[in-house]
């Protein structure tokens, strides 16, 4: 394959971020399969015709149903909305068209499954987007790991904190609304902790959790895009139907264990997306606010030096860095994008499933539910009941 027809279904944050990948990855990974930004969908027909324009793309739907019976459409880009990622996804598939979806994958597990099922009855390459998998200092610490050299692995720790919501004044958007998103910070920010461990240390065993909605009712909103919004002050108040937060503990089919905290109540954590791994010869740090940077240690290292160094994981023996920067030239978030479209046309061009992948989507949801039931019913819950 030489090049890649995309049709994507969104056009706002996710929208925004996708289409630079598309731009950007044959421009820095000039041999990989091309992807041609065919086509963009969105119900607002000004607004998705200015994203065409702004973004790059070569025409305009307004109706997700007529972009996958495209017949110049090869892969279909979902970064609507949750409550639409299943819809849409299914008649794609149906189509014959390969899938690139967001994260969550679906509103609930059986619905995730769904999707799975779908894709590989028809045979179609499918991919989940957790970008941060594709930072190089994490492909660092995934190195680390499977080379042995943190040992056995006892902990790992992570933490995804933000204060975007932490105003009770601020409107009620739709990542507040459970119909529409499926669950708040759980499934929002925590779904990234519970891939990066499933990525990281392996498959979780069972887990127990508890999560908490502070704000009870918000301003309905007039207008929003990403995570900002608009509301009058005198507007209705509608019910926050989803977490404000989320605290569960795990045990790992390896014996590791873990403990995670998913929040948007954390006042000045803007993006503290941040996990440790301690193992039985060393540990790892990672903080996305410094993306480029690694923290590691060794315990065979000397007495006197021994301690927690930084590596600047921007040196052409990192995953991807060499098809960037001179060495010492920091990379950012909308790379981790760009790196998710290398992972997926090189899949495409070899004939093989991209990763992450629907499988580890619908793993993804096994644990979101699992914690989800452990805090319905006060209990410890195995992923086998799932």
């Amino acid at each position: 394959m030489d090049q890649v027809r995309v049709g994507m279904v969104g056009y706002k944050f996710m929208g925004k971020a996708h289409s630079n990948a598309y731009r950007a990855a044959p421009m820095f990974f000039p041999n990989i399969t091309k992807p041609v930004m065919k086509a963009i969908c969105g119900r607002d027909p000004q607004g998705v015709e200015q994203a065409r324009s702004q973004f790059g793309w070569e025409s305009v739907e307004t109706d997700w149903r007529e972009l996958v019976k495209r017949d110049d459409i090869d892969i279909v880009d979902i970064n609507a909305p949750s409550d639409a990622h299943k819809e849409i996804a299914l008649a794609a598939a149906a189509a014959g068209k390969h899938l690139f979806c967001e994260k969550p994958l679906a509103l609930t597990l059986a619905d995730s499954r769904e999707m799975l099922e779908a894709a590989e009855k028809a045979g179609v390459k499918h991919m989940v987007g957790f970008n941060y998998r594709f930072a190089p200092a994490v492909q660092l610490a995934k190195k680390l790991i499977e080379e042995g050299r943190l040992g056995q692995i006892y902990h790992f720790r992570a933490w995804f904190l933000q204060d975007w919501i932490i105003d009770p004044s601020f409107p009620l958007v739709w990542r507040l609304q459970k119909e529409i998103a499926g669950s708040g910070s759980h499934g929002d920010l925590g779904a990234h902790l519970i891939d990066m461990a499933r990525f990281l240390v392996g498959e979780f065993s069972e887990v127990i959790g508890m999560s908490e909605t502070f704000v009870k009712q918000r301003p309905m909103p007039s207008a929003m895009t990403g995570l900002s919004a608009k509301g009058d002050a005198d507007a209705p108040l509608g019910d926050v139907t989803v977490d404000d937060a989320t605290l569960f503990m795990t045990r790992f089919e390896n014996g590791a264990l873990g403990s995670f905290e998913a929040t948007r109540f954390a006042a000045g954590h803007r993006c503290t997306n941040s996990f440790e791994i301690n193992g039985s010869k060393g540990s790892v740090k990672f903080d996305f606010e410094r993306l480029n940077e690694l923290q590691v240690y060794f315990t065979d290292d000397a007495p006197d030096v021994q301690g927690f160094r930084r590596v600047l994981a921007t040196d052409a023996a990192h995953a991807y860095m060499d098809a960037w920067w001179p060495a010492g030239h920091t990379i950012g978030y909308e790379h981790t994008f760009t790196h998710e479209v290398v992972e997926l046309m090189q899949a495409l061009s070899e004939d093989r499933q991209p990763v992450p992948n629907f499988v580890d989507g619908v793993k993804c949801q096994e644990v979101l539910e699992a914690v989800e039931r452990s805090i319905e019913q006060r209990r410890w819950v195995s992923i086998e009941e799932m």
